[in-house]
């Protein structure tokens, strides 16, 4: 993603009206790696923001002590620490009442996971579930491999980014085995399986206001029927599907957490004519946009252990 690294005290992108913040990665020099790892107070206030803001770059939080309650997206989570989170570009959370907040963040763009594209997916599948508590024993082991970075990432020895990149990719492998994290999608063709992950990476993309199956072909450079072909192969649903998905997700997130009016979140989520995205919304929804916003959140909060 174009401008997902700054330099650090870098100020925050002013949003246009109404809109979250846009965290970019702070690194110490253009050339350095778009990577970062270190507990809540090494990388600073922004990685407890009381705020609701977004990011560009996908953030693994490993909560090891505390109160307070994470919201992210519609759902606010308490803290019963030890948790594992992940956050995926483009999702909105914040802190709430965080007190004594004890662990280590994990931050790396897009262009971090070169060596392992697959984790994209698996990073994907993690945040649908993004609030896991461990065991004693899968704290131990997460713990020691956050640990792991850490050491590599202070040391900065030769091919240290090769070791980071491979540690991180044993870090989301193991996060993908624990329970109940949504089953790993089909194997598919590697053209039809790059497409869909591609497709899939920039749904989550809200600085690029793609909001038809027409337009994330064109973008991509494929058909929309192959693209159709490619995604339904590797999720078992259609473009059409999850571009809707996104569409309606990205609305509940500016109604909730934004002073936008209804209006301008139509114009934000691609529709020109407000009444139309009014029907939309309460299809997907179950309410109008408006009851939405008096209701505070919505209805279907995700489960948390």
């Amino acid at each position: 993603m174009r401008g997902s690294t700054v330099l650090p005290g870098t100020p925050c992108r002013q949003p246009r009206g109404g809109e979250l913040p846009m965290h970019r990665l702070e690194v110490p020099a253009p050339t350095a790696l778009p990577f970062v790892v270190g507990t809540f107070e090494q990388v600073g206030p922004l990685s407890r923001a009381s705020f609701p803001h977004r990011h560009t770059f996908y953030e693994i939080v490993h909560v090891t002590g505390g109160s307070g309650t994470h919201v992210l997206d519609l759902a606010r989570l308490p803290l019963r620490p030890p948790h594992l989170c992940v956050i995926t570009p483009g999702q909105v959370h914040h802190w709430e009442d965080a007190r004594d907040l004890r662990g280590s963040v994990v931050l790396f763009t897009d262009d971090f996971l070169l060596d392992h594209p697959a984790d994209r997916d698996r990073l994907r599948r993690l945040s649908e579930r993004p609030w896991t508590t461990l065991t004693p024993e899968e704290d131990d082991c997460t713990g020691r491999l956050v640990e792991e970075l850490s050491e590599e990432f202070r040391r900065g020895d030769e091919d240290w980014h090769t070791v980071l990149r491979a540690l991180l990719h044993v870090l989301v492998v193991r996060a993908g085995r624990l329970p109940q994290t949504p089953a790993a999608a089909p194997v598919v063709p590697a053209r039809a399986g790059s497409v869909a992950d591609e497709f899939t990476r920039l749904t989550s993309r809200v600085d690029l206001d793609l909001w038809s199956v027409q337009a994330y072909a064109e973008h991509i450079g494929v058909s929309p029927g192959y693209l159709t072909e490619a995604v339904k192969a590797a999720t078992g649903r259609t473009p059409s599907e999850l571009v809707r998905q996104s569409r309606a997700a990205e609305a509940k997130r500016l109604l909730a957490r934004t002073d936008l009016t209804v209006r301008q979140v139509a114009d934000r989520v691609g529709f020109a004519d407000a009444a139309y995205f009014c029907r939309f919304f309460r299809r997907e929804a179950g309410v109008s946009p408006g009851d939405f916003r008096r209701s505070g959140e919505s209805a279907e909060r995700p489960t948390c252990e």
